[in-house]
Parts: C-alpha cells; sequence; structure tokens
C-alpha cells in the first residue's frame, strides 16, 4: 500500500465524513495498514464487506470518526507534529500490534457476514446457476446432464468443508481479539463483532474543519 494511498485518504478524512476505501485485490492487510494510519488520525475501522474494484472482487473498507476523547488527542497530537501528513510531509508509524490487531478484526469480520444458514443459500444458489450455465454449454442430452449433476452434487458436498475451515479461522481470530482485550458485542441483525470498549463504532466528527 503506498504513501499516495495512504495520503489521499487522509485527505478525504479531513471532511470529518465516513471513508470507504477499497482493496481492488481484496487484501486484508493493505486494509490493516490503511486504517492503522487513520486511526492516528482520529478515525477508527468500522467494518469491511466483500465487493469493491473494477470487478468487484476486492474488499471495500468503511472507516468513521472515532468520537473518543483519548482518539481527539491522538488525531490533535499527530496533526500538529505531521501538519503535512496528508500532503507529502512525514508520516506518523503506526504500532505493529495496531496492525496485527485490526488485520485480525478485518479477518474475524468477514468471517462472520453472514451465517451458515445464508451461506448455504448463497451458495446454493450460485453452484446452480453455474450447473445451469455448464448445462447450456454442454446440451441437454442424457450424458450432459449426468455431468452437471455431478459437478453440483461434488460443489454442494464442499460446503461441509468450507464451513469448518471458516469456524477454525473464527476461533483463532477470537482468540486474539479477546487477548487483546476486545468485548463481543452483537447488532441488532445478530451478527456478533469484537470492538474496543464494547462499543460499536460511531459517527463523531473529530477532523471536521
Amino acid at each position: 500500500m503506498g504513501e499516495r494511498r495512504i495520503r489521499k485518504m487522509l485527505r478525504q478524512m479531513e471532511s470529518g465524513e465516513p471513508v470507504r476505501v477499497v482493496s481492488a485485490m481484496g487484501s486484508m492487510k493493505k486494509l490493516a495498514r490503511l486504517a492503522s494510519f487513520a486511526q492516528q488520525f482520529g478515525y477508527e475501522y468500522a467494518d469491511v464487506r466483500q465487493g469493491g474494484g473494477a470487478q468487484g472482487k476486492g474488499l471495500t473498507m468503511l472507516l468513521v470518526p472515532d468520537p473518543t476523547p483519548e482518539a481527539r488527542e491522538r488525531a490533535a497530537r499527530n496533526r500538529a507534529r505531521y501538519p503535512r501528513a496528508a500532503d507529502g510531509g512525514e508520516l506518523p508509524r503506526p504500532a505493529p500490534e495496531e496492525f496485527e490487531l485490526l488485520k485480525a478484526r478485518i479477518g474475524y469480520d468477514l468471517a462472520t457476514r453472514y451465517t451458515e444458514k445464508q451461506k448455504v443459500a448463497l451458495s446454493g444458489g450460485v453452484f446452480t446457476v453455474l450447473a445451469l450455465a455448464i448445462a447450456v454449454k454442454v446440451g441437454a442430452h442424457t450424458t450432459g446432464l449426468v455431468v452437471v449433476g455431478a459437478v453440483w452434487a461434488v460443489l454442494m458436498a464442499l460446503l461441509p468443508v468450507g464451513f469448518i475451515v471458516n469456524r477454525r479461522y473464527r476461533e483463532k481470530q477470537t482468540a486474539v481479539l479477546r487477548a487483546a482485550g476486545l468485548a463481543p458485542v452483537t447488532e441488532p441483525n445478530g451478527r456478533v463483532r469484537y470492538v474496543p470498549g464494547g462499543r460499536l463504532p460511531g459517527h463523531g466528527n473529530p477532523l471536521a474543519r
């Protein structure tokens, strides 16, 4: 993630409004690095979703102003120390542990964006469309239909394996987040998030000018 991208994000943050940044290649590391710089100037990581970039295969991260006194003080201190951070001047150096924690939060949020029932419905729909596309290619003869049915069955059979891998990944990230003192909070839609202080990201405006 180049400095140009970081500085562009910092300029967007000067509005005091929520900022969306995209990793076209779907890199959690790049998003975590951007979020670690955003934290130095009064913003906080809010959420992430799949989709973004030219072909919609990337990730889109939402950053929002952090209204806590600690964030305001840190933002004021860094703005005074790095007055030209957004315009080619020196940039602060976020602590490595901040980066690792943000990477864990982003990974966990992506892994829990949908429930397993939702994933079955979504995957089943995708696999069915894929099978129909293959059917159109091979034609509606008996052998072609048998092949299509076999492909669909294999894909559906792999779903439980994907769920097991996802659960283990969630457990690993949960351990990291709990060890860092983050508290679980349940959103109105039932989704569990791990956030600092048990507070879901707000929409304060510490950087408005």
